[in-house]
C-alpha cells in the first residue's frame, strides 16, 4: 500500500513539473572558436554544446550552432527570431569573440577580418543591440549570456588603421543596460577580459552557469549569485562576472522543488542543497565506477555535492576497504592556508625532493587534476598546481607553501593513492563526452564519467 501511495505522489509531482515547463521557451545559442584570420579559441564550441544540452533538459527549443560564418549566423538568428516570437522565456548564449567599439557591442563570426571601425559597422560583425531588439523584443522574459570578454586579437588591428586611431576600442566588452523582463550576464567586468579555461573543457563562466541556472527549484537571480561566487573562486578572485537585471517576477529555468505560486516566502522553507542535472548526471556516470581516480573528479567539480559522502565512501571501500575512514576536505586546514601567498621562496623553504615532487603530482592526479608524474615542477605542473589552488579558494600562484603542501597531504583518501611506484613518464589520460566540455580521468583503459561545465552576457534596449 506505501508503494502505491508513493507512486501516485511521484506520478503527481511529474505532471506538475511537466505544466510547469509547458510554457514556451526557446534559446540561442552558438560558439565561435575555429576564426580564420586570428588564432582559434578552444573552448567556445565545447561551451555551446554544454549549454544547449543543459536548456534542452528543461524543455528549450534550442537555435543551436558552432563556428559559424557571418551568413551561417544570420540564419540562425532569423530562424532564433521566429521562434521566440510570444515566448514565455527567451535565452540567448554567445561564446566567442566579441569586441566593443565606441561603445557598442559587436559578435563576431568566425570569418570575420576586421582592420578598421568601417569593418566592423558594415557588416563582418554582430550588432548585439540590433540582433537582441529584432530577435527577443517579443518575448515576455530575456536571458542574455554572453562568454565574448575573451582578450581580442582584432582590437589592436583597429587601433592602428589609421582612419580608426581616434576610435575608441575596449578590451573586453562594454557596459550595457537591461529592460523590463530582462537579466543580462557576462564573464566578467565591463572593460576587462574573461578566462578561457583549460583547452578543450569549459570556460569558468560557462562551466559555473550550466551547474547553476538549471537546478531544481533555484530562481534565476540566486543562480546568477552562485555564478559569480564560483568563478570567483575559481580564478582565485582573478575573474568576477558582472550583471544587470530588470526582472519583474521569479524566473526558474527548472521550477521542480520551486515554492508554489502565491506562497508566502517567508514561510515556504527554500530547498535544501539542489542537485544540478549537470551534477546528477555526473554521478550517474560514475556512480558504478571501479576508478578512485573518477570519483575523486566527481568531489573535486562537486566538493560539497549531494553525493560526496557516497565517493568517500566507495573510494574508501576500493581502497582499503571499509575499515579504512576517509578524511574530510578541510579537516585540520590551517585558517592561513587561505591568506598566505606561496612563491619560490616559500617552496624552496620546503626543501621538497625529486621523490617528494613526484608525490605532489600523484596526489594532484588522484584529485582529479592531470599532470605528468616526473618530479618536475615545470610550467605545466605549476599550472595544475595553480589550478588546484584555485579551486581550494587558496591564494593561486602556482608555488607551494608549508601549509598548502600539508593541506594537500591532508586531502588524500588513502595513503595507497599517492605511494605507488610510478615511472616518471607516467600520464594520466582523460577523454571528453560529446556532449561537450566533460571529462574523466582515468589510468589507461576506459571507464564512465564526464563532466559538464562558464559564460558571459550582454544587451541594451
Amino acid at each position: 500500500m506505501r508503494f502505491l501511495i508513493a507512486a501516485m505522489t511521484a506520478a503527481a509531482f511529474l505532471v506538475s513539473a511537466d505544466a510547469a515547463l509547458a510554457d514556451k521557451r526557446v534559446a540561442f545559442v552558438v560558439g565561435n572558436g575555429a576564426y580564420k584570420n586570428v588564432a582559434p579559441l578552444p573552448n567556445p564550441a565545447v561551451d555551446a554544446k554544454s549549454m544547449a544540452k543543459v536548456l534542452r533538459n528543461v524543455g528549450f527549443d534550442v537555435v543551436e550552432g558552432t563556428n559559424l560564418t557571418r551568413d551561417k549566423m544570420t540564419e540562425k538568428l532569423l530562424d532564433f527570431g521566429k521562434k521566440a516570437e510570444g515566448a514565455d522565456v527567451a535565452v540567448f548564449f554567445y561564446a566567442g569573440h566579441g569586441i566593443a567599439v565606441n561603445g557598442t557591442n559587436y559578435l563576431l563570426p568566425v570569418d570575420a577580418d576586421l582592420k578598421s571601425e568601417m569593418d566592423v559597422k558594415l557588416g563582418a560583425a554582430i550588432n548585439v543591440d540590433l540582433t537582441l531588439e529584432q530577435t527577443m523584443s517579443d518575448a515576455k522574459v530575456k536571458l542574455v549570456f554572453l562568454d565574448a570578454c575573451r582578450d581580442n586579437p582584432f582590437a589592436a588591428k583597429i587601433r592602428s588603421a589609421k582612419a580608426t586611431r581616434s576610435v575608441s576600442v575596449q578590451s573586453g566588452l562594454a557596459e550595457m543596460k537591461s529592460g523590463e523582463g530582462t537579466l543580462i550576464a557576462f564573464a566578467t567586468g565591463p572593460g576587462q577580459t574573461a578566462l578561457d579555461g583549460e583547452a578543450g573543457t569549459n570556460s569558468p563562466f560557462t562551466r559555473a552557469l550550466v551547474a547553476n541556472i538549471a537546478a531544481p527549484g533555484v530562481e534565476i537571480q540566486q543562480a546568477m549569485t552562485k555564478v559569480r561566487a564560483q568563478v570567483n573562486q575559481e580564478t582565485g578572485k582573478n575573474q568576477l562576472p558582472w550583471g544587470h537585471t530588470n526582472l519583474i517576477g521569479t524566473v526558474y529555468l527548472n521550477p521542480m522543488g520551486a515554492p508554489p505560486a502565491g506562497a508566502d516566502a517567508q514561510n515556504t522553507p527554500a530547498p535544501t542543497g539542489p542537485t544540478s542535472e549537470v551534477e546528477l548526471e555526473f554521478w550517474r556516470s560514475i556512480k558504478d565506477t571501479n576508478k578512485v581516480e573518477e570519483l575523486n573528479a566527481y568531489l573535486q567539480n562537486y566538493p560539497n555535492g549531494q553525493f560526496k559522502s557516497l565517493a568517500l565512501t566507495r573510494i574508501a571501500s576500493l581502497q582499503d576497504g571499509p575499515s579504512n575512514t576517509t578524511r574530510n576536505l578541510t579537516t585540520g586546514i590551517d585558517p592561513a592556508t587561505f591568506t598566505q601567498d606561496a612563491d619560490q621562496v616559500s617552496e624552496d623553504q620546503i626543501s621538497l625532493d625529486k621523490g617528494q615532487r613526484r608525490d605532489v603530482q600523484r596526489r594532484l592526479n588522484g584529485l582529479g587534476f592531470d599532470t605528468r608524474i616526473n618530479g618536475k615542477f615545470d610550467e605545466a605542473t605549476r599550472s595544475v598546481i595553480k589550478r588546484w589552488q584555485a579551486a581550494r579558494n587558496y591564494p593561486a600562484t602556482g608555488y607551494l607553501n608549508q601549509l598548502q603542501h600539508k593541506a594537500l597531504l591532508l586531502e588524500i583518501v588513502s595513503t595507497r593513492a599517492a605511494s605507488s611506484d610510478d615511472s616518471d613518464d607516467e600520464t594520466v589520460h582523460y577523454s571528453r563526452r560529446s556532449g561537450g566540455g566533460g571529462r574523466h580521468y582515468h589510468r589507461g583503459g576506459s571507464g564512465p564519467g564526464a563532466f559538464f561545465g562558464g559564460l558571459g552576457g550582454l544587451f541594451r534596449h
